[in-house]
């Protein structure tokens, strides 16, 4: 691992000109409009990185655009990878561990979400303030390599307060209506049961998806400090199980993310 890290990162920095980002960004189904607002200096698409796997999902573009966002270098992957693709955790986080031997000291992560929280609606943000994983593995299940990170990594701030508490600020000033919650990660790729949304509403989740447990938990590891956000796309309140696809979640997705985009464009401004 540490030599295919250490290739991949030289490879990125040998095509654009040994840029050092200092953010990293992963953007979840239909919420690849951020990038946008980033002043890219470089654009990669992924079959060009040696290493990284191919998103075959639809509403994630797949490339990896380098530049600034509010005066800050960053990372920004438009579009991520899945365990329900076939891939292993080693290769869904293999980004991650680029980021941080490019540079990268915090991470904003967003998704798209089911809501079982029967306070929350469709089209709301949800700021992630803890999550549960519900995957079938771990992804620093294996050899451990120091150099990258504990053994046994604490989780007990998963999400950064910091972070959030500067969230949920630039959300009020700007009349921006956001909750806070937690959000369990699940392989997917079927939407959730009736049942099953009951489970994970009685177990402490706020909010579910099949993504972003496995990254964030390579960055906890890494020692990246982290953000998340979800936009709540359709909602498994009990006694109400919204019918959804994912072209339902998509244009949800599509129709919030100026609101999630103009948070995190902001919070970028404001993280040191």
């Amino acid at each position: 691992m540490l030599e295919q890290i250490e290739f991949t990162t030289k490879s990125i920095h040998n095509r654009s000109n040994h840029f050092k980002p200092e953010i990293g960004i992963v953007l979840g189904t239909g919420l690849g409009g951020l990038v946008k607002e980033i002043k890219a200096e470089y654009i990669l698409p992924y079959d060009t990185i040696p290493g990284f796997a191919l998103s075959t999902v639809e509403g994630h573009t797949g490339q990896l655009i380098l530049g600034t966002l509010s005066g800050k270098k960053v990372m920004a992957m438009q579009g991520r990878f899945h365990f329900y693709e076939g891939y292993s955790m080693q290769q869904i986080t293999f980004p991650i561990r680029v980021m941080k031997a490019m540079g990268v000291h915090s991470l904003c992560v967003s998704n798209a979400a089911g809501g079982m929280n029967p306070n929350f609606k469709v089209g709301e943000l949800m700021i992630i303030n803890d999550h549960i994983n519900l995957f079938p593995t771990n992804p620093l299940i294996g050899k451990n390599y120091a150099s990258l990170g504990p053994r046994f990594p604490d989780m007990g701030e998963t999400y950064d307060a910091q972070y959030i508490q500067l969230a949920k600020a630039v959300a009020k000033n700007n009349n921006i209506e956001v909750k806070e919650g937690v959000y369990a990660g699940l392989t997917g790729p079927c939407f959730e049961t009736p049942a099953e949304y009951r489970y994970l509403w009685r177990i402490g989740a706020d909010a579910v998806g099949m993504s972003t447990v496995p990254e964030v938990i390579v960055a906890k590891h890494s020692n990246i400090r982290v953000f998340g956000i979800s936009i709540i796309t359709d909602l498994g309140v009990e006694g109400y199980t919204q019918k959804i696809t994912h072209e339902e979640v998509q244009e949800v997705a599509n129709k919030q993310e100026p609101k999630m985009t103009f948070i995190i464009k902001e919070l970028v401004r404001l993280m040191k």
